[in-house]
This record gives C-alpha cells, structure tokens and sequence, in this order.
C-alpha cells in the first residue's frame, strides 16, 4: 500500500518525486567528513513506484557519495507486493525483491557496499497467532537475510498518520492480538521496529515492560512531530520528547536509530529552499536530538541512520552523513565506531568484518 504523497500537506506543499530532488541535491557536494570511519547504514529503501525509482543504482550512487558505507540494512516500504495469493503474504514480495538486489550488490559490480545485507520486511501483527506462517515464508524469502519486521503504527491527532501506508488505530500496540503476533517474533528471532510518533512513546514502554527480552529497534528518534497540531511549539515537543526517551531508556532490549530528522513531518524549512542546507545548518537544526539520544541511551545503543530516500527531502546523502559526524566530532572513536557500526552489525546480526 503506497503512500498519497499527493495529500501532504506539508509547510510549501513542496513534496519533491525523486527524479526532482536529484537535482536539487546536487546542487550542494561536500568532501566526506571522516571518509575512513567505517558506517553501517541500518535503515534505508528502494522501491519503482508512484514516489519514483530508487533501486540498485540509484542507491550505489548515493553511498558512493565519499563515506565508507560498508554495508546497508533495508527497512520495508510497502513495494513490489505480491500481485495475487493471500492478502497476508503478499508483503512476502518485498523481500523477494530485495533479495534480489541484495544479490546483485554481493557480486561486487555495484562497489564495495553490501547493500541490503540485511532485511525488514511487514507482517500483519494483527493476525495474531496466524502470522506465523508468514514470517516463516519471509524468512525463506530472505534467504539468510531476514532480520525482522515492521508494522507501523503511527497515529496523532492531526494530519500526520493520514500520510502514513497503513492506518493504525490508536494504541494499536496495546492490543491484545497485537501481542499475540509479536510474541511470535522472539522464538524466530526477529527483531521489531517501532515506527511510530513521538506523543505514542509510551505505548513502546508498556510493550517492553511486557517483553523485556524483545529486540526493539525505535525508529527515526521516536517519530518526532512539527506540524500541526504540533508546530509552533518546538521547545515544548521537545521537553515533551525528551521525557519519554529518558523513559524508554530503562529497557536493556531497546535501542534506537538517530536519524530520520530530514522527514517533512518535522517540519524543519530545509525541504522549501531553492539550494538544500550545509550539514553545518542540518548539525545545528538536528544536534540537541542527536546529543540526547546518545546521552540517555549511550553509544552501544544507538544507530546511526540515513533513511534514505526519504530524507532526500532535506539534503543529500554525503551532506547527511556529515551533519551526524559534525554532530559526534567529540565522541572517542570507540564510541563512534558503536554508533555508526557495530550497534548495528550486533542488533542485526551482520558481520563486523570492515
């Protein structure tokens, strides 16, 4: 289920298809910041679809960018779904697609990146116990690549979930057959993503108290929100915000992935400008997210993110890069090698190799 891009309502209305925002990124190119730090991009799509093309050699451009992007893990975008058969196994496509150009990308034509090298893929949680069979063809269809699911579940009070691929009820989570279908995530083990938005943060806690072994990834800071009812109120969201990551830092078995800033949803104006920022202005507009984040959570539980092609909205995919490493310039090299890396090789089980 795509989403209706054409529906955003989005401060300018400026929603760019890909072939645009090309260009327009482009048009701003900064050498790679720390080019030798090794990075393992946790969180990106591909998808040929109404949004536009971004597939093999869209993406080998944009890690080829000058930052040592080692490998990539790929996160579900509701693309090229089964045509026929059960609507349950129809996500079940995705990650027969994205095999396929995980496998293009280990022949070593495409660069050195291994792109996809781990995958994501949707189940319908609210199947309940019946999402078993499901996950277990997605594991066959990942052939040894298969990592977790998604299932968003975002939902506010204003616009915002309307723009989502899936409509979630609030609290969906809570759900007692939700659960169900999650609880069968741990014995396969698969990872969750919590996709989310950010006033829906303590669901994520009463889920963990309930299953405090599950791996949880929390997607893009916690789904931070900017536009209405949430604009005009920076400074509030974010003490908001801010409480509730201090909260979820309790849980051993939550991480999360520092990124997805670039997202319309929070409402920065990068996305209405005729030239896109510096990483300069994206490191200052994005740093005191980063920072708390890395604070409250430490380095060996956060993972650093491109959300790519999404936040191509913003910026490019070097500038983006460099807006994060300005944002951690003080961090040990230890502690930047958790976060760009290894947080992610260990919650997705990928190699280290580097």
């Amino acid at each position: 289920m795509a989403m209706n891009h054409a529906a955003y309502e989005f401060r300018g209305n400026a929603y760019r298809k890909l072939a645009d925002l090309n260009a327009w990124t482009k048009q701003v190119h900064e050498p790679a910041l720390e080019p030798d730090l090794p990075i393992l991009d946790p969180h990106h799509h591909v998808w040929d679809d109404e949004r536009g093309r971004y597939l093999m050699h869209e993406l080998a451009e944009d890690t080829g960018s000058g930052h040592n992007i080692v490998a990539t893990v790929f996160i579900e975008a509701g693309s090229m779904y089964r045509a026929d058969g059960p609507d349950e196994m129809k996500p079940v496509g995705e990650v027969e697609f994205v095999n396929g150009i995980a496998a293009m990308s280990a022949s070593g034509r495409y660069g050195k990146t291994r792109h996809c090298a781990g995958i994501v893929g949707h189940a319908d949680l609210m199947l309940g116990d019946r999402v078993q069979p499901v996950l277990e063809a997605l594991i066959a269809a990942g052939n040894g690549r298969f990592r977790g699911i998604r299932h968003g579940l975002v939902w506010d009070t204003g616009n915002a979930a309307k723009f989502g691929r899936r409509q979630a009820p609030r609290h969906q989570m809570l759900d007692p057959v939700f659960r169900k279908g999650f609880a069968r995530l741990q014995p396969l083990g698969l990872s969750f993503e919590a996709w989310l938005f950010h006033p829906q943060l303590s669901d994520v806690a009463d889920l963990m108290r309930a299953f405090p072994e599950a791996n949880v990834v929390l997607n893009h800071v916690g789904g931070l929100l900017g536009i209405p009812p949430h604009d005009g109120k920076r400074d509030e969201v974010f003490n908001i915000w801010r409480a509730s990551i201090r909260e979820l830092a309790q849980f051993p078995g939550l991480t999360v992935k520092v990124g997805g800033l670039g997202m319309l949803y929070c409402d920065w104006d990068f996305h209405l400008r005729d030239i896109p920022p510096s990483s300069e202005e994206l490191s200052a507009a994005w740093r005191p997210y980063v920072e708390t984040c890395i604070e409250v959570f430490g380095p060996n539980r956060c993972l650093m993110e491109s959300n790519f092609p999404v936040d191509k909205q913003s910026c490019g995919y070097g500038v983006l890069w460099n807006a994060l490493k300005r944002i951690t310039k003080n961090c040990s090299a230890a502690e930047k090698a958790a976060m760009y890396h290894d947080t992610a090789a260990r919650i997705y089980r990928l190699a280290r190799d580097k």
